[in-house]
């Protein structure tokens, strides 16, 4: 499973890297710490499953999420973010987010969400191949 990290943090990168490196199946394949970064790397690498923060600079994290469903394609959506406010949660599962995590109180919960995901032998990206 190729995996996209973004989020503004650098500590929370390189805990989540240290954390999934660990793992299975899993190919860290990219970060992105700023929205537009975010949108480019998706389109270039492709990533199976890209977790994804709300607050971001040069923009937020649900322009992101918008921008990679808007063909209702794409990779796996994980929200990991400080902003799990209802309101906040309702607007990124309506735009198309697969997950959606509070960091500081389901961290442990996304991780092996992440495990879970990863241990599927038969798992398919969203993705289809252009010709």
């Amino acid at each position: 499973m190729k995996l996209l990290i973004a989020d503004d943090s650098r500590v929370v990168r390189k805990r989540l890297s240290l954390l999934l490196s660990q793992l299975e199946n899993i190919e860290i394949i990219g970060y992105a710490g700023t929205v537009q970064k975010a949108i480019d790397l998706v389109a270039e690498l492709k990533p199976d499953l890209i977790i994804l923060d709300i607050k971001m600079p040069g923009g937020c994290g649900i322009d992101v999420l918008e921008n990679i469903k808007s063909n209702g394609k794409g990779p796996i959506v994980m929200m990991l973010t400080n902003y799990s406010y209802p309101q906040y949660q309702k607007k990124c599962i309506d735009a198309g987010a697969d997950y959606f995590f509070d960091k500081s109180a389901e961290f442990e919960l996304a991780i092996d969400t992440i495990r879970s995901l990863a241990s599927f032998k038969e798992f398919q990206p969203n993705y289809t191949k252009e010709v």
